[in-house]
């Protein structure tokens, strides 16, 4: 995290109502947030914002969060990625990404705001 600045997060979600309320209250809780709704936007968006975090949906029709987040590891290896889904599917994809050596943190959707800002601050 940069010293004296908020710590920016990028949020990934294809249903933008969920992407753009979950960016407005990390906005309101001393972050600077962005949202972007295709696991290709998110990529694209990493590279120019380089955020501290990023928090994305798994299940997506272009890019799923999973693929994404590879990506996007390449290329900002300290990025913090926390990925969230309501979806039985997202235990296929995750198990495949952890045998090719990439660990994500997953949580349940639909994340209460209180709960994903403590997950934040741990």
């Amino acid at each position: 995290m940069h010293a004296g600045k908020k710590p920016r997060v990028l949020v990934v979600d294809d249903e933008q109502v969920i992407a753009d309320t979950l960016a407005k209250i990390l906005d309101l809780n001393g972050y600077d947030a962005s949202a972007v709704y295709t696991g290709t936007a998110a990529v694209e968006s990493a590279r120019s914002l380089r955020p501290d975090l990023i928090i994305s949906d798994v299940i997506m029709p272009d890019m799923n969060g999973i693929e994404a987040a590879i990506s996007i590891r390449a290329f900002l290896p300290a990025c913090k990625i926390l990925l969230f889904s309501g979806q039985a599917a997202t235990a296929d994809l995750l198990e495949d990404a952890r045998a090719h050596g990439h660990e994500f943190e997953i949580l349940a959707k639909p994340v209460h705001p209180s709960d994903l800002l403590a997950k934040l601050r741990s």
